[in-house]
């Protein structure tokens, strides 16, 4: 049975429990579990990081912990019982490993490294604090540098900042709010500025010398020196070197590391130097050869240096390698380094290339403890400390010193009778009083130990010597009386036996008689002359003599005269010992009583550390004297207290201040001093107000704190010694004494007054007193003098007094003294300090000192309120509520107000000053409880000033909230303040309903309400959601969800408004909204039935909710862009607001609104989504086209849509999209009209007229159109923009644009344009996004785009969708499915302008533009057999179904796709289709036929080509197939309604066997020789196929039929361009070609029956391209006896081709999404995988639109001519004549052409239906070399770009040419081809003209996206300019304005008809919206 755990709560598992068990909770090593149950050895519960799954556990598996348990029962929560930083570790770890493996994730390999690191060390640290052995100093230790980590890391991953106290994270409810944001303040400081170290330490490690020549021991003495005073700074540091250069004694580190302590900051600086003397132990000569002697001297050897501002800038743990420069001159020796610190080096040689001195040197920095402490190691290792001369600048009472530095500075010698100078080596000793050697007190430097005596340098015959060698004598105070130092001097002879002798000593006495001692400075010493064997042992005989010249008496002229001298520097640094007399006269003032007042006198002229060596001893002979002579000399020693009392503020002595207090409180003995120092103190006080100087009193006043602790004292003792006698009296002293301080305090002066001087150095001492006085007085007694003395001073002070300071720094240390902790005197001093705090604050003076005592205040009350009675402290909250808090909320508002100041200290002091505020405001709101806010409410007198502070209070707490309020790592306490502004506005809420509603309604109180409220709601702390779950947990759990609680009682505030309701709509739509999209479910459900009510009460008032829609609206567009709300939102908002509004009257429109608005957050939501991905896609611009209609449409929101349609343009130019995006930018442009209206700044518009910005968008959309190469769509804007320039007479711009203009249609005629594909891409499945979801689209393709590419990209940009691999209608399970499909396939444009297109003449780069540009409709054609199908002639049953999508926009447009409108279906019969491949046939033919004539091919071989595939076809039975399908009895008898359609079949057929005949009359005019057999060959095939198709003649009709050519060319167009593939522009095929093997033969035909139909469809590709008609530059054959499948399929463009019906060996590949083109079931789906050089766009001719079955179609064919360099030589052949009549009935009427007009020389004809005749001018164009890219393939009839080179290889050459070209408009069967050839005999007078009524699109709505569709839905496009020129006409002498219309004819004789007027339509606006 399972039981609930009583103990058992909490556990940390052992091993991992995989939970196989039923109900078994996995568990992994190191998780912690919750216990919630326990049975029979198994626990249930749950992980603590995932609380949500619980389950059972073996108990086996965990180990139990101590744990405390809150809220026992269902919610409790359960927390360890062990140590806070093990908690915090833990948690913090935990936290800090899901986000380091981020950052692996996101390659932030440093931070994840050193983070690792730190994890690791962090680890550590907490097992060994787990363990718990360690010290309580190094438990301390660790856990400082375990937070140090922890607050490091939190920093560098931006997480919070935690406060803490002592290591312990702190929980805000437990402190004061004030006492948090200190701690916060702290850290945060901490953090970001460490406080700088007074004292630093440098740290030397000698490691070696490096040197080729050493042989020697070496001495190696550091010393610090500043080079600017040129004196040491610190004694020496000592280091023997062995032979080798190495410590003479490694393994005692201290011998070779020093540390030179107590270097003030003053001394890092670049001129002060560490030097280095080497001084080496041996013979007198470095280079001397071993003799005998065994005698060693000490001898110079070299010096260095380096500034320790070196040390400062480099790696501090490299080591130094100092260079050793050697001393070439010894009599320089002692000045070596002054040289070497002054660059001058080059005295001196380096002793050796690498001679070095292996240093370490580091600077450390903090006080010798904490050093100790950090680095541990270096002192148990063992350092040797290398002190200052003299004190630090600190100098520690209990330090313990007494140093005396002797430095040996120079001597004086007599050569000694010899005749070269000496070799002198001293000796030092220092004796005793007994004349006794002090063994080991003579210390050549730190490092090693002291010696017995001491030898100096010898410096090589020098009589002169100059030393400068320092000595240490550390002698004992109790042996400095009586010592003293000898230094002998011997001459060291370098003589083979190497003596030292004698000749004589120094000496000097330690202390003089009268007890000081040898005083600082240089002393000159009398050199005692002796002999060798001299025995100075006894001592007594010579120090009776006197010692220094200094102290010779006047008389000695002996020894004053002698020449020999010895110079000595000491210096004393001693705690005990003096050397000033005066202060040895004080001491002593008992024996010279006489003294007493000189002494007293010089007292403050002794300098100060001598004073606090004596302190105890000072203060004992002044209350000595006071106590025996207090009439005479009590003054006096008042005044020497108070010196000594000042001297130790100093910060030199300030240490000292204990030593005096402890003195106060164990030594002092001055029991009867109380009266004298009252009296004295009082008397000064008295004279203040007259006296003239107040300097002296100023110091009395500095120095009351202690002078009230010895009156105290003193009282106390005399209390004690006499039970408490003359207490009444001391009373009325103390009183009398207060009197007077509060008369002098009441003085008032101005503030630059000397009394006014005086009184603010008493406010600053005064507090201090407040301690001592409690010692003797009651509490409130104190309280009482200090109320009364704060009161007395004056109250009408000016405002820039300098004393309202200081007596504000009074209060401010009279709040934080033990005196106001007291609750009993704190409500005495309260009101006084809230008095003054009021005061301040209300004229904004000194806020800084203002916060600090507010500060104090408030968290004193938070201590008292844990720890002491709740009465107390809510009288005194009262109490600051009543007097403070409107002052501080007017403080706070008026200080966030004011411009931050400039300077970076300011501006952080403002910071603070805030901050200390702010804090402030939320402890005292923290403790205000029900009856404080019921009070405050209640005070207020009437409603305006309850308005006033409500107004007020929410204000700031809209400036709490703000971000910058806080760092934005300071969560605790923002949360802090979020839970106190939700208490109080609780609290005040009830006030704003009970005081302002109904009648007493205030706007601007409830706006102010909600407004604060919705921001509440909004701040980025509360977002719990972005948090990590700990952190959430956490927050939950303390202050649960405050958005939520905040939410509730605005809906409840809300309901409570009733009708003024209506003043808050639509104003609170937005912020309401912005509540709503807090992704906060609860928040949701609360927030969103608000919108209902504010509909219903809209509709109330004025019958619809518009201003509600369109505030929605508004608001949704940038919140969503912001990146709030979501789908949930989307379904909740819906949901709910259709269940509130389902009984509402005005359901309907409601549901409209909702729908309305749930359709925008689709779009918007999808919007966000796409913008999110990187780079520009389809997706992005088509989310954002589906937005910018839908703000059009639906909304009509202009603003918004120019801003979607800027979005959108700067997405297309990104994408460099620049046609569309010129079609976008276009739709802005429409909207503005040519007026001088003024339009604001907008977007990146500046302020213009509207004038301006309709220019500025004119040039930049013509320049884009330019950039996209649509440049006709760019002649129609500048035509506008000439036209306005014109109206202004802006002739200077007018000029600008008609270049641009003329620039523009020379690009049309020069530059290559590559024709896009198009597709067809279905988007199925829900989970597109919602403006594709089951919808399809045709896509314009990009350049060299072809269909596997566009598959490809398609899959890329949804790459979870599924490529369907059918091109049938998916059904509703496809519609349905929670998946992406995408069905793509390739669609052929419909052109809309076929006026153009008809046109003969009209160059290729002309036509193309319309054959690509404004399509709306495309076609895609699927084959199909109907029927049976007959094996032997498929023709039969061969239909074609034809799918006609149209758009919504035609394309290009704003979008590179468009949605598909409406779909038709039609089916093809195989008569039709016959009908439409044999005219496309015939046409193709013509124009091969003109091309040759006229010179336009460079080579006959596409004639060839396409003869040989045509006749070759047909004798083979091509021809032949289609009379036996439609010819035979069978046929016309069950089909009696295609009679007429047989009939055109048939002339047709006859047709092109006549149009045949005339080719090879031409093929045999320009066949070249070699292809000549060829031909032949041809003329009997042809013969043969007449043969076959029974014609013997052809009848009349075709003879008149117009297949004759005249003698003049075609009319031909300017580019056209020589074969750049042929060096001679000549014949560029060089090989013949041969048949190709059949690749592809179909297996369900007989080989021969596979030969039958080959000849039929003329082809030896795969007959798809039988419907195209449109060459594919795959491999062709020039035979036809191998043919490929006869099946037909798709018309789409030829990237796209492939057979329906495949070879046995692919069926397999039939599902495969990559099949091979040719092996695909449906050809549209998949492209043809060629090179994009290969492929260019085709050029169609007739309809190209339509499919086609060519049985007359060889493969020759599809090889495009190419083009030879043109000229208009004339052709006398002419073919046979035809009846006039016949041609008459077989042509249609010729559409209109627009004439050429330019110069005569360029003059050319044009071919039209009516025959023209050739101009007898010859004209030549430079040729014009394409790009080797812009290349087009080939097409039916091949007048573009043309494929040339090898045909059996199928590796074709690209060159490009353009030629005239036609094409047919889609003509129902019977009805008369559009082109036909012209009859010889019709010469016509003048051009035929027809209408230009435009072709009409039915039922479309104009896009407003057409640049030619401005007011006419289908307006005919105006070409630009005329395309020809009659003949013999010369150009008009002034070109005709723009609008103004040219026409022109032609006629034979060359003379030009009367013009025919032809409107030409004026600039047009686009469509306006």
């Amino acid at each position: 049975m399972w039981i609930p755990t009583e103990h058992e709560k909490y556990g940390v598992v052992l091993a991992s429990f995989r939970g196989t068990v039923q109900h078994g909770l996995p568990l992994e090593i190191g998780d912690t579990v919750q216990i919630l149950e326990k049975c029979e050895g198994w626990y249930r519960g749950f992980i603590l990081k995932n609380p949500n799954i619980k389950g059972i556990f073996p108990s086996s598996y965990i180990h139990l912990k101590n744990a405390h348990v809150k809220n026992k029962g269902q919610f409790e929560t359960v927390i360890p019982v062990e140590d806070s930083v093990i908690t915090e570790m833990t948690s913090t770890l935990r936290d800090w490993g899901a986000m380091w493996k981020q950052l692996y994730v996101k390659n932030e390999g440093d931070l994840f490294h050193r983070l690792w690191h730190v994890m690791n060390e962090i680890l550590d640290l907490r097992r060994q604090v787990l363990v718990g052995h360690l010290t309580h100093d190094r438990m301390k230790d660790v856990k400082q540098h375990i937070t140090a980590r922890l607050d490091w890391g939190n920093e560098q991953l931006c997480l919070d900042l935690v406060p803490r106290r002592e290591f312990s994270m702190v929980d805000p409810d437990e402190i004061s709010v004030t006492e948090l944001y200190k701690l916060m303040e702290h850290r945060h400081r901490k953090k970001e500025t460490p406080a700088p170290a007074s004292t630093h330490h440098l740290f030397v490690h000698m490691k070696s010398l490096m040197s080729a020549n050493l042989g020697e021991e070496l001495e190696v003495f550091f010393h610090i020196y500043d080079g600017r005073e040129n004196r040491p700074l610190s004694e020496r540091f000592f280091v023997k070197l062995n032979k080798s250069g190495l410590p003479k004694s490694p393994e005692k580190t201290e011998r070779q590391c020093t540390l030179f302590v107590d270097l003030g900051s003053s001394d890092l600086r670049k001129d002060v130097y560490i030097v280095v003397h080497i001084i080496r132990i041996g013979r007198m000569g470095a280079g001397e050869k071993k003799n005998l002697c065994s005698v060693q001297y000490r001898r110079p050897f070299g010096c260095a240096v380096v500034s320790i501002a070196d040390l400062l800038t480099a790696d501090s743990k490299d080591d130094h390698l100092l260079k050793v420069y050697a001393c070439n001159t010894e009599s320089e020796w002692h000045q070596i380094h002054e040289n070497l610190i002054k660059k001058a080096n080059s005295r001196y040689n380096l002793s050796g290339s690498n001679t070095g001195l292996a240093v370490a040197l580091q600077l450390l920095h903090g006080d010798i403890e904490q050093l100790r402490r950090e680095y541990m190691v270096l002192f148990t290792r063992g350092v040797s400390i290398t002190r200052k001369l003299g004190f630090s600048d600190i100098i520690m009472p209990g330090e313990m010193r007494n140093d005396l530095y002797v430095t040996l500075e120079k001597g004086e010698f007599e050569k000694g009778g010899k005749s070269v100078a000496r070799n002198v080596e001293i000796t030092v000793y220092v004796l005793d009083i007994d004349g006794q050697i002090l063994k080991s007190h003579v210390a050549a430097g730190s490092g090693e130990p002291g010696a017995d005596e001491y030898h100096s340098l010898v410096l090589y015959h020098n009589n002169s010597p100059r030393w400068a060698e320092q000595i240490k004598l550390p002698i004992p105070v109790d042996m400095f009386r009586g010592s003293h130092v000898r230094f002998e001097f011997r001459h060291c002879s370098t003589k083979d036996k190497g003596e030292k002798k004698l000749f004589g000593y120094s000496f000097v006495p330690l202390m003089q008689e009268d007890g000081r001692t040898l005083p600082d400075g240089t002393h000159e010493l009398i050199i005692h002359k002796c002999e060798e064997n001299t025995s100075l042992a006894d001592c007594s005989r010579y120090l009776k003599q006197p010692f220094s010249k200094a102290n010779l008496p006047s008389n000695n002229q002996t020894l004053k005269g002698t020449k020999e001298s010895f110079w000595i520097t000491s210096f004393l640094c001693s705690t005990k010992l003096t050397q000033n007399g005066d202060m040895l006269d004080l001491l002593k003032w008992r024996a010279h009583p006489e003294r007493i007042n000189d002494s007293l006198s010089k007292l403050k002229e002794i300098d100060g550390s001598e004073i606090v060596k004596f302190l105890q001893d000072t203060l004992d002979t002044l209350f000595g004297i006071l106590d025996e002579s207090s009439q005479r000399y009590g003054l006096k020693v008042f005044d020497s207290l108070v010196h000594i009392i000042n001297l130790l503020q100093d910060s030199k002595f300030q240490h000292f201040k204990p030593v005096m207090d402890t003195y106060i409180e164990s030594h002092f003995a001055g029991a009867l001093s109380y009266r004298d120092l009252i009296k004295v103190l009082k008397w000064y006080v008295d004279r203040i107000v007259d006296a003239e100087h107040q300097d002296h009193i100023q110091q009395v006043l500095k120095a009351t704190e202690y002078i009230f602790k010895y009156i105290i004292q003193s009282r106390r003792l005399f209390s004690l010694a006499t039970g408490g006698q003359n207490e009444e009296e001391f009373r009325v002293c103390i009183h009398e004494l207060f009197m007077s301080i509060r008369f002098f305090l009441s003085q008032e002066n101005k503030g630059t007054s000397p009394v006014a001087q005086t009184q603010a150095v008493f406010l600053r001492t005064f507090p201090l007193v407040y301690g001592e006085l409690l010692k003797i007085f009651t509490v409130r007694e104190v309280a009482g003098f200090v109320r009364e003395t704060l009161g007395s001073l004056p109250t009408t002070v000016h405002a820039d007094c300098p004393l309202e300071a200081v007596k504000l720094q009074c209060i401010a240390k009279t709040v934080e003294s033990q005196l106001y902790v007291n609750p009993e005197s704190r409500c005495v001093l309260l009101p006084v300090v809230l008095r003054v705090l009021q005061a301040h604050m209300q004229e904004q003076r000194d806020l800084v000192m203002c916060a600090r005592i507010l500060t104090s205040m408030l968290s004193l009350l938070k201590k008292e309120e844990i720890s002491t009675a709740e009465p107390v402290v809510s009288e005194e909250v009262e109490l600051i509520v009543e007097s403070l808090l409107g002052v501080l909320l007017r403080t706070i508002l008026e200080i966030s107000n004011r411009p931050q100041p400039a300077g970076p200290t300011m501006r952080l002091q403002f910071q603070d000053v805030t901050g200390e505020f702010v804090a402030c405001l939320l402890a005292l709101l923290r403790q205000m409880s029900d009856r404080h806010y019921q009070q405050l409410l209640q005070a207020f007198s009437s409603k305006d000033n309850l308005r006033d502070f409500l107004l007020q209070i929410f204000t700031v707490f809209r400036i709490l909230i703000r971000p910058e309020m806080f760092p934005k790592d300071w969560t605790v306490m923002r949360l802090v303040t979020n839970n106190v502004i939700i208490t109080t506005v609780l609290y005040l809420s009830d006030a704003l309903r009970k005081n302002f509603l109904n009648d007493k309604f205030d706007y601007k109180v409830w706006d102010s309400y909600f407004y604060l409220s919705v921001i509440f709601i909004n701040q980025p702390c509360l977002q719990l959601e972005s948090f990590s779950p700990s952190k959430r947990k956490k927050i939950l759990e303390k202050y649960g969800d405050m958005r939520v609680m905040m939410g509730c009682e605005i809906f409840s505030m809300w309901q409570n408004l009733g009708e003024h309701k209506l003043n808050f709509i639509p104003a609170m739509i937005g912020p309401f909204l912005e509540v709503t999209l807090v992704p906060q479910p609860d928040l949701r459900n609360v927030m969103i039935p608000i919108f209902h009510d504010m509909m219903d009460w809209e509709q109330r008032r004025s019958g619809n909710f518009k201003q509600v829609e369109a505030k929605l609206i508004d608001k949704l567009d940038s919140l969503m862009s912001e990146g709030k709300g979501d789908e949930t939102y989307r379904e909740l908002f819906n949901s709910i607001l259709l269940k509130k509004i389902e009984r509402e009257t005005w359901r309907e429109s409601g549901i409209s609104l909702i729908a309305t608005v749930t359709r925008l957050m689709e779009r918007l939501l999808d919007y966000r989504d796409c913008m999110k991905l990187g780079e520009v896609d389809g997706k992005k611009i088509g989310c954002t086209v589906s937005l910018l209609n839908f703000y059009k449409t639906e909304l009509n929101k202009e603003e918004m849509y120019i801003r979607y349609i800027h979005k959108l343009y700067d997405l297309h130019l990104k994408a460099q999209n620049y046609t569309e995006a010129s079609y976008t930018l276009l739709l802005y442009d429409e909207l503005l009209e040519w007026s001088d209206r003024p339009l604001r700044e907008f977007l990146n518009y500046p302020m213009q007229s509207e004038w301006q910005r309709k220019e500025y968008l004119h040039l930049t959309i013509v320049q884009n159109f330019d950039r996209g190469k649509c440049w006709e769509n760019g002649i129609i804007l500048c035509r506008e923009l000439a036209d306005q320039y014109e109206s202004y007479y802006d002739y200077r711009n007018l000029s600008k644009m008609r270049m641009m203009e003329a620039s523009l249609y020379d690009k049309i005629m020069d530059q290559q344009r590559l024709e896009p594909e198009f597709f067809r891409v279905g988007f199925y499945g829900k989970k597109f996004p919602f403006f594709l979801r089951n919808k399809e689209f045709v896509c314009r393709g990009h350049d060299y785009e072809r269909l596997e590419a566009f598959q490809q990209r398609m899959l890329n940009e949804f790459p979870h969708a599924i490529a369907m691999q059918h091109v049938n209608q998916p059904d509703q399970t496809i519609y349905q499915a929670e998946a992406q499909y995408l069905q793509i396939y390739a669609v052929t444009p419909i052109p809309e302008s076929q006026d153009v297109l008809q046109r003969d003449g009209v160059p290729d780069n002309i036509k193309s533009f319309y054959k690509f540009n404004h399509i709306w409709r495309f076609r895609y054609d699927r084959p199909f057999h109907k029927g049976t199908k007959d094996k032997e002639n498929e023709f039969k049953s061969l239909w074609v179904e034809r799918t006609t999508l149209t758009l919504v926009q035609s394309l290009p447009g704003i979008s590179r796709w468009f949605e598909v409108e409406k779909r038709e279906l039609v089916e093809v019969s195989p008569l039709e289709n016959a009908i439409e491949v044999i005219e496309n046939k015939n046409l193709q033919l013509r124009t091969l036929i003109t091309q040759c004539q006229s010179r336009q091919m460079q080579n006959i071989n596409p004639l060839t080509m396409c003869l040989n595939g045509v006749i070759d076809a047909a004798v083979n039975g091509g021809l032949a197939r289609y009379q036996e399908a439609f010819f035979v009895k069978d046929y016309i008898m069950n089909h009696p309604e295609d009679g007429e359609k047989i009939g055109r079949l048939r002339e047709l057929m006859f047709e092109q066997a006549h149009i045949l005949e005339y080719g090879l009359a031409v093929h045999e005019k320009f066949v070249p020789q070699d292809m000549r057999p060829l031909h032949k060959k041809l003329v009997d095939q042809f013969h043969l196929m007449k043969s076959s198709l029974g014609i013997q003649e052809f009848p009349a009709y075709v003879r008149a039929s117009p297949v004759h050519f005249t003698n003049g060319s075609p009319r031909t167009c300017r580019n056209s361009v020589p074969n750049i593939i042929s060096p001679d522009g000549g014949r560029g095929v060089t090989r013949r070609s041969y048949p190709a093997v059949n690749r592809y033969s179909s297996s369900s035909l007989s080989s021969q029956a596979s030969n039958e139909v080959s000849n039929i469809t003329g082809q030896s590709e795969s007959s798809d391209e039988v419907f195209n008609m449109q060459p594919s530059p795959s491999t062709s054959s020039l035979s036809s006896n191998h043919s490929a499948s006869p099946n037909v399929t798709s018309s789409a463009p030829s990237s796209a081709r492939g057979s329906p019906q495949m070879a046995e060996k692919h069926k397999h590949s039939r599902e495969n999404a990559c099949l091979s083109p040719r092996e695909r079931p449906v050809s549209a789906i998949f492209p043809n995988p060629l090179d994009p050089a290969q492929r260019a766009p085709s050029h169609q001719i007739g309809d190209t639109t339509l499919p086609r079955s060519d049985p007359n179609l060889s493969a020759p064919d599809k090889v495009r001519p190419t083009p030879s360099s043109w000229s208009l030589d004339s052709a006398k052949e002419r073919a046979p004549s035809f009846s006039d009549s016949v041609g008459k009935l077989l042509c249609p009427p010729v559409p209109p052409r627009p004439p050429y007009s330019g110069s005569s020389a360029k003059n050319m004809r044009s071919q039209s239906p009516v025959s023209a005749s050739r101009s007898p001018q010859k004209t030549t164009v430079p040729p014009f070399t394409p790009s080797p890219t812009e290349c087009q393939s080939a097409s039916l009839v091949s007048n573009s770009p043309v494929l040339s080179g090898s045909y059996s290889s199928g590796i074709s050459s690209l060159s490009r040419c353009s030629v005239s070209e036609a094409s047919g408009t889609e003509l129902p069967a019977g009805d008369h081809p559009p082109h036909q050839l012209p009859p010889p005999t019709t010469l016509p007078n003048s051009v035929s003209s027809s209408s230009d009524e435009p072709i009409r699109r039915e039922n479309k709505t104009p896009p407003p996206y057409s640049v030619y569709e401005r007011n006419n839905p289908r307006r005919p496009v105006p070409l630009p300019h005329s395309l020809s020129i009659p003949p013999q006409v010369d150009p008009p002498a002034l070109p005709p304005k723009p609008h103004q219309l040219r026409t022109g004819s032609m006629k034979l004789d060359g003379t030009s008809d009367p013009r025919v007027p032809r409107p030409r339509p004026l600039p047009r606006k686009v469509s306006q919206l």
